[in-house]
């Protein structure tokens, strides 16, 4: 799949899974991003499209996550992939508590070291294989990769904050998350001005 095709097939993906009804499939601190009552998300019903959306963004933020360990693994002197990565754990903290609450299923989940790399959503498993195949041409290119998967997640979260009607609780997360984005790709802008210049 070609780079520039990426962000325009996400929303090719949510209209097929409404259609095939697939049913519940910078440094931030995001402590507190959850801190919403328990008992309004045990009351609040979700449709079986916010479900979806909320177990695909836990699963985005775990494509985030993984590409930059395993470019971080290719580029070891390029510290901006091990800096990163770390909030892209706390960001998949988020939304992990999230499903949780929100009682979507996600116990096929594994997300040790063994499991880098392999996700539930086809979707996703296509883009995390393509970046990373992208990311070992250059260091370049890699940091190229970081800037791709910060505007893919920013555009899904706008989307789904946006166009969802999530709850509240849901939205207050997706904005601490689209604003860790944000400053992600402050930090691969950077850092690709800087290569680019080297």
């Amino acid at each position: 799949m070609k780079k520039i095709d990426l962000c325009k097939d996400r929303r090719g993906f949510f209209s097929k899974l409404l259609i095939t009804g697939t049913g519940s499939l910078a440094f931030l601190s995001l402590s507190g991003c959850n801190s919403s009552d328990s008992t309004d998300s045990s009351v609040t019903q979700l449709t079986e499209e916010q479900k979806d959306r909320l177990f695909f963004i836990y699963q985005e933020e775990k494509v985030a996550r993984d590409v930059y360990i395993y470019l971080g693994n290719v580029y070891s002197n390029e510290c901006t992939f091990a800096s990163i990565q770390l909030s892209e754990q706390r960001h998949m903290d988020a939304a992990e508590k999230l499903c949780i609450n929100y009682g979507i299923d996600i116990s096929m989940i594994d997300e040790s070291e063994l499991a880098y790399g392999e996700f539930h959503v086809d979707y996703l498993q296509e883009l995390y294989d393509t970046l990373t195949v992208q990311g070992e041409v250059s260091l370049l290119e890699a940091l190229k990769v970081g800037k791709i998967v910060e505007l893919v997640d920013i555009g899904t979260l706008t989307e789904s904050i946006d166009e969802m009607d999530m709850p509240d609780d849901i939205i207050r997360t997706y904005e601490i998350l689209r604003e860790g984005s944000y400053n992600h790709l402050e930090s691969y802008e950077a850092a690709i001005a800087r290569e680019e210049i080297t």
